[in-house]
């Protein structure tokens, strides 16, 4: 009797416990799944048709990068009750409070930009003119964040975080042509990368474009706001790294899967052509495959571009908001009405509309600015990092909740490893020759 008891208490343990987890499940995976955005689509893209499977064993480290920046949000969210933007601003000033906030809007800008390219070369593939998807989409990416609660705006977020999946079938699909590579290639692009014309500074460029996509600072401020507004507490920290770990991991698995679909598509098949984005693969699919399956995979990856860009517009523009509503004192939650919080709105639909504008210049250079923006990112990215940490290792701040040992090595490590990769790009920059 007492083994029975004993399990039932364990049984009845465990389901709060499932419970508990359901419940925090949210602010990780949306944040991490959003990452793999119209952008970072475009870029893997790039990667694949370039460099074939040889740059997988990347994901090796950007995975757990991912996760590592990412845990601190959470702890910090969760003990501070305050978005990142407060907690600049409390712990080292209004200088560089200001200085975090310019630099995380003008990245937030430029990256939405790319996530309309996405959403309209997506749209393109069925005809329809990119002004009518600029103006429809905004409409629908302001009635999602109108619909004044938090849990709301979440669960349908988490409905979108779906459709990103609908790339790894579309790699399948490549990998049956005739033309792809066995599997093994697929393998020895984690263990054993073949770069015949060594370490260039093209090579050194799209690392840098991957890492920059992965890791970004809007993630950042966009996943401690949201642990806030959802109103997590230190209770809830444990449940947030799960959350957290499920979401890189699994923006990961997509991103592999995208650059192993480009991969098979171009690098194996037609190496002279360098795909300049995402429905450039969708259409080279339709004629490796039978009709309906190239049908179905040119589907799948314009229902993907258009989903990354839609949940990437989404939450950056979200995490402009929040930042700039925690700095002017105005009310900054999705738990307010437009008419409780006119501003946070506001700024919303500004950072939308003017990103919007940009896409629909006539001969502006999209491609350009979408590789670009990735390599910016990176580049800011590495004061976003030190804030953080600085601000993790504050034991009035955090308590009990400030960095181990061990994590405080791991994040150093990442900041060290992205600023030589920022200066090694800045020196084939300025000193190409030494890359040639």
């Amino acid at each position: 009797m007492y083994w029975i008891s004993k399990s039932i208490h364990r049984i009845g343990r465990f389901k709060r416990r499932l419970v508990i987890l359901l419940a925090v499940l949210g602010p990780g995976i949306i944040t991490m799944i959003a990452d793999n955005d119209a952008g970072g689509i475009s870029t893997y893209s790039v990667t694949g048709s370039k460099y074939g499977f040889n740059l997988l064993w990347v994901f090796f480290i950007l995975i757990p990068m991912a996760y590592y920046v990412q845990e601190m949000t959470v702890r910090l969210g969760a003990v501070t009750k305050r978005g990142h933007a407060e907690a600049i601003f409390d712990g080292f000033g209004p200088f560089w409070g200001w200085f975090s906030i310019f630099d995380l809007a003008v990245v937030n800008w430029l990256t939405l930009i790319t996530e309309y390219i996405g959403m309209t070369a997506a749209w393109s593939m069925f005809g329809i003119p990119a002004w009518v998807t600029v103006i429809f989409v905004t409409i629908i990416l302001m009635a999602v964040v109108m619909t004044g609660r938090y849990w709301t705006f979440e669960k349908l977020t988490l409905m979108f975080c779906v459709f990103n999946f609908v790339y790894i079938p579309a790699a399948f699909w490549a990998m049956s042509t005739s033309t792809a590579p066995a599997w093994g290639a697929v393998a020895s692009g984690f263990y054993n990368p073949q770069f015949p014309a060594g370490f260039t500074a093209d090579l050194l460029f799209v690392i840098m474009a991957n890492i920059g996509t992965t890791i970004t600072p809007w993630q950042i401020f966009f996943q401690q706001s949201a642990v806030v507004d959802k109103g997590m507490d230190i209770r809830d920290i444990r449940f947030g790294k799960i959350d957290t770990f499920a979401g890189s991991f699994l923006t990961g698995v997509v991103a592999i899967f995208i650059i192993i679909a480009t991969g098979a598509a171009f690098y194996y098949h037609q190496p002279q052509i360098i795909v300049q984005d995402a429905t450039q693969t969708a259409n080279a699919l339709v004629p490796l495959l039978p009709a309906s399956e190239g049908h179905w995979a040119r589907l799948l990856f314009a229902i993907g571009l258009f989903d990354a860009g839609f949940l990437g517009a989404l939450c950056i523009s979200l995490s402009t908001s929040w930042a700039v509503g925690e700095v002017f004192g105005w009310a900054h939650t999705l738990n307010r009405s437009v008419k409780d919080a006119p501003w946070f709105y506001v700024v919303y639909l500004v950072t939308l509309a003017s990103a919007g504008a940009v896409v629909l210049i006539p001969n502006a250079p999209l491609i350009t600015i979408t590789m670009f923006v990735q390599v910016v990112a990176v580049t800011l990215l590495p004061a976003a990092l030190i804030f953080l940490i600085l601000l993790l290792n504050d034991k009035a701040l955090m308590g009990e909740h400030v960095n181990t040992p061990t994590q405080n090595f791991a994040n150093w490590t990442i900041v060290i490893f992205v600023i030589a990769m920022s200066t090694l790009f800045a020196i084939s920059v300025l000193f190409p020759k030494l890359f040639a």
